[in-house]
C-alpha cells in the first residue's frame, strides 16, 4: 500500500511509545475511538437526513 512494514510499524509504535509513554497511551486510544465513534454517528445522521429529504416531495 504505503511500503510501510513490519520492521516500520514496530518503529513507529516504539517512537510513539517513548514520546508518550505506557500510561498515556490508554488514554490516546481512548480519546480516539470516543472521536471515531462520534464521526460514525454523524455520517448515520448525515445519511438518515438524506433519507427523509428523498421521501419528501418537492413542492
Amino acid at each position: 500500500m504505503f511500503g510501510i512494514g513490519t520492521q516500520e510499524i514496530l518503529l513507529i509504535a516504539l517512537v510513539v511509545l517513548l514520546f508518550f509513554g505506557g500510561r498515556k497511551i490508554p488514554e490516546l486510544m481512548k480519546g480516539l475511538g470516543k472521536g471515531v465513534k462520534s464521526f460514525k454517528d454523524g455520517m448515520k445522521e448525515v445519511d438518515s437526513d438524506d433519507e427523509k429529504g428523498k421521501t419528501t416531495p418537492n413542492a
